[in-house]
């Protein structure tokens, strides 16, 4: 019976919606539209929601039913808790400071993991005009769209985009009173991590749920990527300085072959495109600048004006940690490197530590121009072992070729 629903979506049109003036009237008719005719109601609701009752329909057949707002086991909660440690560390902050900004309404802060379970909700009773939000509003509830049909937080679940879901547009009709506004949380792989919800029972939100959720999931997202950079080259930059440091500023993560790791939607944006491809995320051809130039960046505190590979000029912060946590921005190289050790690492310390001028205790310069040395050799050597063949070497070495290129080319000048 839904198949044929679903055959015929589309196939009528729907003069009705000529007569629906008010957003409740329209989803109304969208439903009858939708769910008694058998006939797509496009322009009456968005996109994300019509797509979502199309999933539904296949997964639950009695609208009117009651929804089943159970937690998770007690052991899958744990485990659940427990891979979210990081991404509940890192949104502490702004879930307090949401919950504060949101104490006059009966608005919930509901963030769930990325398969819909809730790990954190905010800690208010719920009253009795708010039967739904005393069953939802609970840690290890499962509000998936496959659990609890169409909800905002569902949506972006299922399919990684922001949106809002208002009354009616439910599926279930348990949560026609419901409204809520959802965005998705990304980590460094660009997966989803997490979703940030805002929720009301029985009254409108009274103000802009869709932004102020959408801001605070921003700068979650953005304090996430640069916790699990734990070996990037975390670049900082937007079009004015003022912009940096808040929810609107680019992030950059450059990895130690010299290419881009991850990028936040601002970041992207602001270079024009996602680097999809392999060979477009080398960052001297997105930035226009090589590494070990956005390395000397990370020894001022101040933003320094940059010219992006567009002509676009931006102001830019570099900040590089190592994998224990300790910043390495000035940090010259050990001797006795072996000849398996990344080239550019090795070039990018020795680049960390040219402004070093002053002699060491026992009178001697320091190590970088032997650190230099050491990384030409160690590229010719390889070079020779097979052959001048620079995509063996770059294989060999661990980078790209782009790197070896900019070696060479800084050799020749």
């Amino acid at each position: 019976m839904a198949h044929d629903m679903f055959d015929r979506l589309g196939t009528a049109d729907a003069p009705h919606q000529l007569f629906a003036s008010t957003p409740t009237q329209r989803v109304a008719l969208a439903r009858r539209q939708f769910f008694e005719e058998g006939v797509r109601p496009s322009g009456l609701i968005g996109e994300a929601v019509l797509q979502s009752w199309m999933r539904c329909t296949r997964n639950h057949t009695d609208r009117q039913r009651i929804v089943p707002f159970d937690a998770v086991t007690p052991s899958r909660l744990h485990a659940t808790l427990a891979r979210n440690r990081e991404l509940l560390e890192v949104a502490r902050q702004e879930l307090v400071q949401m919950e504060n900004t949101l104490a006059g309404t009966d608005c919930r802060v509901i963030l769930t993991d990325r398969e819909g379970v809730v790990v954190h909700v905010t800690h208010q009773p719920a009253a009795a005009h708010q039967p739904v939000l005393r069953k939802t509003a609970r840690v290890g509830v499962n509000i998936s769209e496959r659990i609890v049909g169409t909800t905002a937080p569902g949506i972006v679940a299922s399919t990684g985009q922001a949106c809002t879901v208002d009354g009616a547009e439910h599926y279930f009709d348990v949560l026609c009173h419901m409204q809520c506004a959802a965005a998705p949380i990304r980590d460094v792989t660009g997966r989803l991590a997490g979703v940030l919800d805002l929720t009301i029972e029985a009254r409108r939100f009274g103000f802009d749920a869709a932004s102020m959720v959408s801001l605070y999931a921003t700068t979650i997202e953005n304090r996430l990527l640069q916790a699990q950079s734990r070996d990037h080259l975390i670049l900082r930059f937007q079009a004015s300085p003022t912009l940096l440091g808040t929810p609107l500023e680019a992030l950059a993560g450059i990895a130690p072959d010299g290419t881009i790791a991850w990028l936040n939607n601002a970041g992207a944006r602001l270079l024009g495109r996602l680097p999809e491809a392999a060979g477009e995320r080398d960052v001297e051809c997105l930035l226009g600048h090589d590494l070990a130039s956005l390395m000397r960046l990370g020894r001022r505190e101040a933003a320094q004006p940059l010219r992006l590979a567009s002509g676009l000029g931006v102001w830019v912060q570099a900040h590089l940690k190592g994998t224990d946590g300790v910043d390495f921005k000035h940090a010259v190289a050990m001797p006795g490197l072996h000849a398996s050790t990344s080239v550019e690492h090795s070039v990018a310390v020795a680049t960390a530590g040219e402004d070093c001028t002053a002699a060491t205790d026992d009178g001697q310069a320091p190590h970088a121009e032997t650190l230099r040395e050491h990384s030409r050799k160690l590229i010719e050597e390889t070079l020779a072992a097979h052959g001048g063949n620079v995509s063996q070497a770059a294989r060999r070495l661990n980078v790209s070729r782009g790197t070896l290129y900019r070696r060479m080319r800084g050799w020749e000048l």
